[in-house]
């Protein structure tokens, strides 16, 4: 199974781009953020014309994320992270989808830090936090992916020294990150590439592809009842390559479906 985690940067703008990729790499799941679209923009037709089904939680000029599928739809079962009702930002999407839960999400950016908007980055997490444990509480397979805005180490980052006052790099965001990952999350892009320099976010500006300054911001997390399936993960730069591309690529893991623990008794 094809999993894929994919910053748009704006469906409408992107979605010839989008319908390529879907067409030359058939993943089975996609999770795409930053829509910029409200609800009843989002293109159904043209996905459902590619194959793909889809749920989505869409916003008017911002944010938005969807998960599409190719073989059935999925079953959705959360739309917005919980802990705050008055959080109207279109961020995070839950579903079920052939007895894997998928969990699309984009983290707020945060900048500029200090200010409010970091501070928002940082409750948000807490909440991740909060809804990452009981995640894993369940024992469910979980992949739980997106564009966090957290780089979480210097290998991740080109010159890191120069995001030290970035909140995508903060030590507040870093060690949030951290909170999260000691939960017994699996980082499958790190994990496959112990070492390696591997970006998936690149600026438009400076000529920053054609460089590699880039950094790791787009993360797929496997709960322990999935990391025992992975196989492979990548970064696909071809897309990030092309004609007015997102300034993210895309980035994908491989599992193998037979190879996942279902929880003898779920919660």
């Amino acid at each position: 199974m094809l999993v894929v985690t994919y910053n748009v940067n704006g469906i409408g703008a992107r979605l010839d781009a989008l319908l390529d990729y879907l067409e030359q790499r058939k993943p089975d799941v996609v999770c795409l953020q930053e829509l910029k679209a409200p609800q009843e923009k989002f293109p159904e037709s043209a996905i459902r014309e590619a194959g793909y089904h889809a749920i989505w939680h869409g916003q008017k000029s911002w944010n938005g994320v969807a998960i599409l599928t190719r073989d059935g739809p999925a079953q959705e079962l959360q739309r917005g992270l919980p802990g705050d009702p008055a959080d109207e930002q279109s961020r995070y999407i839950e579903a079920v989808y052939q007895g894997l839960l998928v969990c699309g999400l984009y983290l707020p950016n945060g900048n500029p830090a200090p200010g409010p908007k970091f501070d928002y980055k940082l409750a948000w997490m807490e909440r991740l936090i909060a809804r990452g444990a009981a995640l894993i509480e369940t024992g469910a397979p979980v992949v739980l992916c997106g564009d966090f805005n957290v780089i979480p180490t210097g290998l991740d980052a080109y010159k890191p020294e120069r995001w030290v006052d970035d909140a995508l790099f903060r030590p507040e965001t870093r060690a949030a990150f951290e909170r999260l990952m000691s939960q017994g999350w699996l980082d499958a892009l790190r994990s496959m590439y112990p070492d390696q320099v591997v970006y998936t976010f690149w600026d438009y500006f400076r000529n920053a592809f054609g460089r590699d300054a880039g950094i790791r911001i787009d993360h797929l997390l496997l709960s322990p009842a999935v990391a025992p399936a992975l196989r492979g993960a990548g970064v696909d730069r071809f897309q990030r390559a092309k004609e007015k591309p997102s300034d993210h690529a895309p980035t994908w893991i491989e599992i193998d479906p037979g190879a996942i623990v279902q929880p003898k008794h779920p919660r």
